[in-house]
């Protein structure tokens, strides 16, 4: 747990804030964000130092299966009717142009680049916030509707990155320069950087970047030379008979997993498929790390729902004799395997 550090008051504030997500507590909640208001906190410290780490706290609890995902899923909506009560109360008018922000096709976690667009409001854009999962082609005739100064892309799981790069490549079509940000671009940004568009860290570097246009459009080529091998593409029309296999290979290796209830066999087969999803967006932005620390944290969910690493190994093993022909996959999977095999 990492409380807020700028200022006793706002630690407090953080302490009883989290209270009031694991109660469920609404109200209490947007009263704890408004006392800060009215004791002269700006509007964008009350959303960067107490809700954000608070979400990110959210985040660490479910991964530590203190937390279901119904206990996550009350306290992110808590959260975003804190971030609707700071906006209301704050009031900005835009005086700059429109900035678009959204998260990529796919992507749910929609509460990060929600702070990123209030943010945004606060220095003055006019900012249209699309919500989770948008569809490029509806991104982008939004675009040519709306005269837009940026568009802002949210990403959380590296997973979504080929999707992320096709929206990314529309906005740029439709000549509106692009920022993104999120976990799934990496914790440096490195992904962003091999996908050639501009990156930032956190809302007010977006802020800061947006307003740069200059900066903002003069970002490098793409470097995806290596997707020539077609080993990406070939991946992906292999996902289903690839989890079906893994799946049946798992029954005859790990007995246990035939008495698993529907449940626990829905969550098997979704995280079978993670597998062969990240696998796949290390191979198309061709580094190893995203897997590598993708399996790390697999490892460790599992751990802590009772899944031994082994299983994990298990299946790591099997991709890698069925993707024995493609060099790149079969790389990628014995770097996974040692991972697993350090825990």
């Amino acid at each position: 747990m990492t409380a807020p550090t700028t200022g006793v008051g706002l630690a407090a504030a953080w302490s009883r804030y989290l209270h009031c997500l694991a109660e469920a507590d609404e109200y209490a909640a947007v009263e704890v964000a408004t006392r800060l208001l009215d004791d002269g906190l700006p509007a964008e410290r009350v959303l960067l130092d107490l809700v954000a780490p608070a979400q990110a706290e959210v985040g660490d609890r479910w991964a530590r299966n203190e937390w279901s995902v119904a206990q996550e899923h009350a306290a992110t909506h808590i959260s975003e009717r804190v971030v609707a009560a700071v906006a209301a109360y704050a009031g900005p008018r835009p005086t700059r142009g429109r900035v678009v922000v959204a998260c990529m096709d796919g992507e749910w976690h929609a509460l990060p680049p929600r702070l990123v667009a209030e943010v945004l409001r606060l220095r003055g854009w006019q900012v249209t916030f699309l919500g989770a999962s948008v569809p490029a082609a509806h991104l982008v005739s939004y675009l040519h509707r709306h005269d837009a100064h940026a568009v802002a892309l949210a990403c959380a799981l590296p997973m979504r990155l080929p999707h992320a790069h096709r929206m990314i490549e529309a906005c740029r079509r439709s000549d509106v320069p692009v920022v993104v940000g999120g976990r799934g671009f990496g914790a440096d940004g490195r992904w962003a950087r091999r996908l050639g568009v501009a990156w930032a860290p956190d809302a007010p570097s977006a802020a800061d970047l947006v307003a740069d246009e200059r900066t903002l459009r003069r970002t490098p080529p793409a470097e995806l030379s290596h997707l020539a091998d077609d080993e990406y593409a070939s991946l992906v029309k292999r996902r289903g008979e690839l989890v079906d296999s893994a799946l049946a290979d798992l029954r005859e290796r790990a007995p246990a997993t035939r008495d698993y209830t529907p449940a626990q066999l829905d969550s098997t087969v979704s995280d079978l498929g993670y597998i062969v999803d990240f696998l796949a967006a290390a191979l198309y932005v061709d580094d190893d790390t995203l897997f590598t620390e993708f399996v790390d944290w697999l490892v460790d969910i599992l751990a802590n729902r009772g899944v031994p690493a082994p299983a994990v190994g298990l299946t790591l093993t099997h991709y890698a004799e069925a993707l024995r022909d493609s060099p790149r996959a079969a790389r990628l999977l014995d770097a996974g395997r040692k991972v697993v095999a350090a825990r």
